[in-house]
């Protein structure tokens, strides 16, 4: 798509920031245990600092309001820098969610520790394996004037051990709802753990746990999942346009039989092949950001077909980066099976590609 003057300078700031700031070293020092806080902190300021963690929060709030293409465009940017920060768990799907909820006290109170990265929120959404929001055992009980208590439990909750609040979704009897619930709630377990890409993640459990409900109800929930979907649609083609520019790097640079091996013909072919395949990833995922912005009908259609289109690129082109790399593209010393590790969580978060393209047939009337 073409980005306008203001998109564009957004677009600057963040790959300036991320070159300058995020560096794929962090991930092995997380995943090693050298760095505990489960995320890289130094950059997760420098973000608040520029606004960048605030691109969804309303200017009302202290955020910069800026639609869900400029989230797109920092995603895509902290995807080539393999960035480690709770920007899609905070700045997008919990902000998302506070933003839709009919709550201003809640709005009031979070989205401003948001906007300036002082507070981190998250989405815990998942009960098992695979993603299925709306199919919920945790459930919502009213206790009078003692409020509302939860009851369940919470797979794949990412940044949970770090976040000052968590939102999380049960059923009060007339479906799904998103409930506000504070970090050390009573009756709140969190049981940490690193997912594949090295990034924090968690079990919770949740025993008579006192929540505030999120007004709105189902809608917040649709809202906060869409968004999120359609930014990790923008990160995973970030993933794979830095994968393929440190492939075509290495193929001018490795030589064979006295030649660079990016002249062989058939590993051309290769690279023009998902070079195209990038292009078409790229193109849907923005027009998805930007569907959402306009409310379009059919968002509901194009958000799930992006997040499904990024994900199968994304995880091609890590493979092919690490086949065209040869033996080296197996050993920690290369990157690009970070790249790989990410692509497949970020593929996997919010919905797989069958979930995904399950989603695009419904929305479509298949």
């Amino acid at each position: 798509m073409l980005l306008n003057d203001d998109q564009r300078m957004l677009a600057d700031l963040a790959a300036r920031l991320f070159t300058d700031k995020a560096d794929p070293d962090t991930v092995r020092a997380i995943r090693d245990g050298r760095i505990d806080s489960g995320y890289d902190q130094t950059l997760w300021q420098a973000m608040g600092e520029a606004g960048l963690t605030g691109i969804l929060v309303p200017e009302a709030h202290g955020g910069m309001d800026f639609g869900l293409v400029g989230a797109g465009l920092v995603a895509r940017e902290a995807g080539r820098r393999l960035a480690m920060t709770p920007y899609v768990s905070s700045a997008v799907l919990a902000a998302t969610a506070l933003g839709a909820a009919d709550d201003d006290d809640l709005r009031a109170r979070w989205l401003p520790g948001i906007a300036d990265a002082s507070a981190i929120a998250t989405l815990a959404c998942d009960e098992g394996r695979h993603h299925r929001p709306h199919d919920l055992a945790t459930r919502a009980e009213a206790g009078g004037d003692d409020g509302w208590h939860l009851q369940g439990e919470k797979t794949l909750v990412n940044d949970a051990a770090q976040a000052d609040l968590l939102l999380v979704s049960a059923h009060d009897g007339d479906g799904p709802r998103l409930f506000a619930v504070e970090a050390g709630a009573a009756g709140l377990t969190i049981e940490s753990t690193q997912l594949l890409d090295s990034r924090s993640c968690a079990r919770i459990t949740l025993e008579h746990t006192p929540a505030q409900p999120l007004g709105a109800g189902r809608p917040a929930l649709d809202a906060s999942l869409r968004a999120g979907r359609a930014v990790l649609a923008a990160e995973l083609v970030g993933i794979a346009r830095e994968v393929f520019a440190r492939t075509l790097g290495y193929l001018h640079e490795r030589r064979q039989f006295g030649r660079a091996i990016g002249s062989f013909q058939a590993l051309q072919h290769r690279a023009a092949h998902l070079s195209v395949e990038i292009e078409m990833a790229e193109a849907l995922a923005f027009r998805a950001l930007e569907a959402c912005d306009r409310d379009e009908p059919g968002a509901d259609a194009l958000v799930p077909a992006a997040k499904a289109k990024a994900a199968a690129v994304a995880r091609l082109t890590a493979a092919e980066g690490v086949q065209m790399h040869g033996g080296m593209g197996m050993t920690d010393e290369f990157d690009i099976g970070l790249f790989m590790k990410r692509a497949r969580a970020a593929g996997h978060a919010l919905g797989d590609y069958r979930y995904c393209t399950d989603a695009f047939a419904r929305a479509r009337g298949y």
